[in-house]
């Protein structure tokens, strides 16, 4: 009887030792940025590449990726 008894302290000081050792639940995780509004588009009037308006040169509403396509057009 002894034995049953010893038998379920230390099944109840290990269940109490488990519960100690896990660790706490996330309580709450910062969500993700929201995605970035999507860029205005515009293909340059050489060569078709696409590239966001911003970045484009822009020369009597036609749009070029650079300079020298730019340029080569005008000729």
């Amino acid at each position: 009887m002894k034995y049953l008894v010893l038998l379920g302290v230390l099944a109840l000081a290990y269940a109490l030792w488990r519960q100690q050792r896990r660790s706490p639940p996330p309580t709450h995780r910062a969500s993700p940025p929201p995605p970035a509004a999507p860029l205005d588009m515009v293909a340059c009037a050489h060569c078709g590449v696409h590239l966001p308006r911003d970045e484009a040169i822009t020369i009597d509403a036609r749009h070029y990726c650079c300079a020298e396509h730019q340029q080569r057009d005008a000729r």
